[in-house]
């Protein structure tokens, strides 16, 4: 079968690989769409720690069932169009005992740690696949990029009380938008880009700034009546970012950081104390996440392709991969069609 394979940093190609086995418990999966992810990218430009090489990327599923193993529930059918949690818990760590399943200490995230979906087929246990005939094969696609920025604000708390703003107006930070105004809260959304800005709008941002050039704490004294906001986001993994969000964020707020820095972010204490803020991380997402995206996706009236920047054969996305890593701040989304 045809995959795609990140052989080393800055070299990704289409290579052969074996047809996978199917152990009992297992449903083979044909890939109809697969996104690349932020990870990606990094393990392609060779800062991914977690990545060893040759590596098969992707994460972002959308698929049909091609056939069911053993020991599998009756409720799956061949042909049935789904999507998969891509993370693995261990079940006896002290986040998996409280149910936090996505911030497992040994959890296993498919394209990273170990091979991932850039492939024909692909075999997954039959509780990390969510079918849904409801939603399109691109809708699926992009339902687990956006059930990150959804667990960033469920663990925000925020409420329709809040104005949050958002760092970053990625995949993630779209997500991110999306869940807070469903809150009903009021949304900044904060980039250098004014084409995500854009796109931020259409997913229902009340305020947009381009940090590069507009002023942003006068912005947000407007904005807020010189409260700042009550929850800030971060997800643009920068340590500008990272320092603005303390400086800016509500006395009593609440900072959710889920991009990760490329250095280390060193910041006055001070404020952290006088503020009473509460400042914590957001990883991955959990089931609840995925069942909340994809009631979005089937109720909202949002053109999804917005979303989308470029939608790519296998043999045309490594040249893709390279034009992202050229210019990473211009693309959205891609997705290869299988």
């Amino acid at each position: 079968m045809k995959a795609i394979e990140i052989t080393k940093a800055g070299e990704m190609q289409l290579v052969e690989r074996e047809m996978p086995q199917m152990a009992a418990g297992e449903i083979l999966l044909k890939l109809k769409y697969v996104g690349f992810c932020g990870s990606d990218l990094s393990t392609y430009l060779g800062k991914n720690p977690l990545v060893q090489y040759p590596r098969i990327p992707g994460h972002e599923i959308s698929a049909v069932i091609e056939k069911i193993g053993d020991a599998v529930p009756d409720s799956f059918t061949v042909g049935q169009s789904v999507t998969v949690v891509p993370y693995t818990n261990c079940g006896q760590c002290t986040s998996c005992k409280q149910k936090r399943f996505n911030a497992c200490r040994y959890n296993q995230t498919l394209g990273v740690q170990r091979d991932g979906a850039m492939a024909e087929y692909i075999t997954v246990p039959w509780q990390k696949v969510l079918k849904d005939e409801a939603l399109s094969d691109v809708q699926l696609a992009l339902v687990e990029p956006m059930t990150v920025g959804f667990h960033a604000v469920d663990n925000g708390k925020v409420t329709d009380l809040d104005t949050v703003m958002i760092f970053g107006c990625g995949m993630i930070g779209s997500g991110a938008i999306v869940r807070a105004k469903l809150r009903g809260a009021t949304v900044v959304a904060v980039d250098i880009d004014d084409s995500k800005l854009a796109i931020a709008q259409q997913l229902g941002a009340d305020y947009v700034i381009n940090s590069k050039d507009q002023i942003l704490h006068e912005e947000l004294e407007k904005i807020t009546n010189g409260d700042g906001p009550t929850v800030v986001i971060e997800a643009a993994g920068n340590p500008i970012t990272y320092k603005s969000a303390i400086e800016e964020v509500a006395f009593a707020g609440r900072v959710v950081c889920i991009g990760y820095a490329g250095n280390e972010v060193a910041f006055p204490t001070k404020l952290w104390v006088q503020k009473e803020m509460e400042i914590m991380g957001s990883r991955n997402a959990n089931p609840t996440d995925f069942e909340a995206v994809m009631k979005y996706l089937k109720q909202s009236s949002l053109d999804e392709n917005v979303l989308i920047s470029r939608t790519v054969e296998p043999e045309q996305a490594p040249q893709a991969m390279k034009d992202w890593s050229e210019a990473p701040g211009k693309i959205l989304k891609i997705l290869v069609k299988f």
